[in-house]
């Protein structure tokens, strides 16, 4: 699991035009990273408005915090500004709200080489863009080995080792009208405590290999809705190849869901087994339709057994003259009613 760097320059050249910004001074410290790869727990106090007690990593001065420097004694407004930009933690300080900057704010950036910025935006709104872009930004991700498909709305992996055909269901997949996002490498990042996204590496994007066939480019042989870029993980396929030993050993009811966990997220699993004979596509199509209904609260293995446990108990408290009787008199009723 990684933490990607992002510095100011980053920042700035991804948010500039959302957010309207404008580097003002402190260009030399574009190299500041927004979030140390070290940090104990990334992403806290990323941004926020000028706090002086547990300082941001980007910190936004809006008009209250302009109107509170202006009330401070030349005195305490030095010490303010000089604690602004020396404080180790901050990384860049935006001025919102199109507010006129200061000749200290602009000397003391070029003087600690920190980046200073201004927005034309209100404050609240450069905070909130830049929560959402940090957290993504900013987020952990890991790499995995497989083929990311969209299967019927639903983001699947699948899994196995080399050479077990990966890359050709992905094709009967595609065939049946399903969405390839990642061949070989995957990339998913947490994006929230339980959301996991997987997303194809800007190299591979749109291409899957194929043994004997080489590199087939999908976009251009199944055309522009059959590719897209990111997709929220639902479910993960691992194909496994069939040995008498192990399927002897396979719980067929499946009475236990499997997990396996993903950046701390425990992403539900199924294994498929490779054989002759066996529609793989249509088995991934099943998967996914039985993860929708488990979804919406329908267990077929607990309706199966809550039936037959229904049967059992009650052939067990019927005699069978008792259960004999029953039967003759509810024949007699129906042909009464016929008559």
């Amino acid at each position: 699991m990684t933490t990607p760097p992002v510095t100011a320059h980053d920042f700035f050249e991804a948010q500039s035009g959302l957010l309207k910004l404008k580097w003002i001074a402190g260009e030399t410290g574009k190299n500041r990273l927004l979030e140390p790869t070290t940090a104990k727990y990334p992403g806290m106090a990323l941004v926020g408005h000028l706090n002086f007690v547990h300082p941001n990593r980007i910190q936004v001065i809006g008009e209250a915090e302009i109107a509170y420097l202006s009330r401070l004694d030349k005195k305490e407004y030095e010490e303010a500004i000089r604690n602004l930009f020396t404080c180790e933690k901050t990384s860049a300080v935006i001025v919102a709200n199109g507010g006129n900057i200061a000749p200290d704010l602009i000397a003391a950036a070029d003087r600690t080489s920190l980046g200073l910025f201004s927005s034309s935006l209100p404050s609240p709104v450069v905070i909130d863009h830049l929560q959402y872009y940090l957290t993504r930004a900013l987020a952990p991700r890991i790499t995995v080995h497989g083929v990311y498909m969209e299967v019927m709305g639903m983001g699947v992996l699948i899994t196995g080792e080399s050479g077990i055909g990966k890359s050709e269901l992905a094709l009967e997949l595609l065939s049946r009208n399903h969405r390839l996002i990642a061949d070989d490498a995957v990339e998913f990042v947490r994006v929230g405590p339980d959301v996991i996204v997987g997303q194809c590496p800007t190299l591979l994007s749109d291409y899957l290999e194929v043994r004997g066939l080489g590199i087939l480019d999908v976009r251009l042989m199944f055309g522009e809705t059959a590719v897209r870029h990111k997709k929220k993980l639902h479910l993960i396929v691992r194909l496994e190849t069939i040995q008498r030993q192990k399927m002897s050993k396979i719980n067929r009811l499946e009475s236990k869901q499997m997990t396996r966990a993903i950046l701390g997220v425990e992403i539900p699993e199924v294994a498929l087994f490779v054989g002759p004979g066996r529609n793989l596509a249509v088995l991934v199509e099943t998967a996914i339709r039985a993860y929708i209904l488990r979804m919406w609260g329908f267990d077929p293995l607990d309706d199966f057994i809550k039936r037959h446990q229904e049967h059992m108990n009650n052939a067990g408290s019927a005699h069978p003259s008792r259960r004999d009787a029953l039967a003759g008199e509810a024949l007699r009723k129906a042909r009464s009613k016929v008559d």
